[in-house]
């Protein structure tokens, strides 16, 4: 049965943020930024459309060197995997869901589904 799971994310959407690399005391290196998607199926009472704010994180050196090039407001494909990160703080142990990026792809406007 493990065989038939899968973890696997795709999105298209536009950058929010393009954050920095940073190397990690494990002494590996994470480019984290953000993306932003807009929700076909739900407006708020105003009539204005929710977007979904997705952290996402590039660990591969082409992963990486590729999210440092992005621009905030540039469309992008993203596909990678799900991912739960456990971290400390003041206040204890933390987490957050991020999509950890196994390709990006910078997409024109005319070429979005």
């Amino acid at each position: 049965m493990a065989g038939s799971y899968v973890n696997q994310v795709r999105l298209v959407g536009r950058v929010s943020d393009v954050g920095e690399a940073r190397q990690l005391p494990s002494g590996d290196t994470v480019h984290p930024w953000r993306l932003v998607v807009p929700r076909e199926d739900k407006s708020t009472r105003s009539g204005r459309k929710q977007p979904d704010v997705i952290d996402v994180v590039c660990w591969s050196a082409v992963t990486r060197r590729a999210a440092g090039r992005l621009q905030i407001g540039q469309d992008v494909e993203v596909e990678g995997a799900l991912r739960r990160r456990f971290f400390r703080t003041a206040a204890g142990v933390g987490s957050r869901y991020e999509v950890e990026v196994r390709s990006l792809t910078r997409l024109r406007i005319e070429s979005l589904p």
